[in-house]
């Protein structure tokens, strides 16, 4: 789940991608450490878009891409889910992010 401007057929491409392009707020920390991502960085990507969706909040607001680098790739942080996310989308989400 990233730029659409950016997509592909699967066919046509490999399984395997090293593309860096996308919004760092929203990318999985293999990403944003420059190593080969599949599949699972969009699980990761839905992950974030539903933590957005839930708190209504611009993920890492405050953050400049940078620090969100150093904080998702390489200090392995993640966005809190607030206590009121409803169990069973917080459960979702944490899931998408376990990947």
């Amino acid at each position: 789940v990233c730029d659409f401007g950016l997509s592909r057929m699967k066919r046509s491409t490999f399984l395997s991608s090293r593309s860096t392009a996308g919004t760092a707020e929203w990318m999985a920390p293999e990403v944003l450490r420059n190593e080969p991502s599949d599949e699972k960085c969009d699980v990761y990507s839905f992950g974030v878009i539903l933590w957005e969706l839930c708190t209504l909040q611009q993920p890492w607001g405050g953050m400049n891409p940078m620090q969100v680098v150093g904080a998702v790739g390489f200090q392995q942080r993640r966005l809190n889910i607030p206590d009121d996310v409803d169990p069973v989308i917080a459960d979702i989400i944490s899931k998408c992010w376990q990947t």
